[in-house]
């Protein structure tokens, strides 16, 4: 069950952190997020960031955003940083939801 969750996770992490034509060097995610090279190595090595396209070790730029919320999760709120990524994707889902139903129901 673990290498289940942990591949959906990892992937819906990759496809849902699509920041547009915008792409950030390791060095400028870990600068964008507020943490050293190190600890961006070991979220990595966790599998709660990985490199997106087109290279290895670059990563969408929307990854920031979602490094940011992560781990304000955990400092603020005592999260585990598997968790607080779970919660992340959970709550992205919810607005690509909402946002859909928005669209359906011909809302702004």
């Amino acid at each position: 069950m673990a290498t289940r969750s942990r591949s959906t996770l990892r992937a819906s992490m990759v496809s849902g952190s699509s920041g547009g034509d915008m792409w950030l060097s390791r060095g400028e995610l870990a600068a964008a997020a507020g943490i050293s090279p190190a600890m961006l190595s070991r979220l990595i090595r966790l599998g709660l960031v990985e490199p997106a396209a087109p290279g290895p070790g670059e990563f969408a730029a929307g990854m920031a955003t979602r490094l940011k919320r992560m781990l304000r999760l955990h400092h603020d709120v005592g999260v585990n940083l598997t968790g607080a990524a779970i919660i992340i994707d959970l709550l992205e889902r919810v607005d690509r939801m909402e946002t859909e139903l928005r669209r359906l129901r011909g809302a702004p």
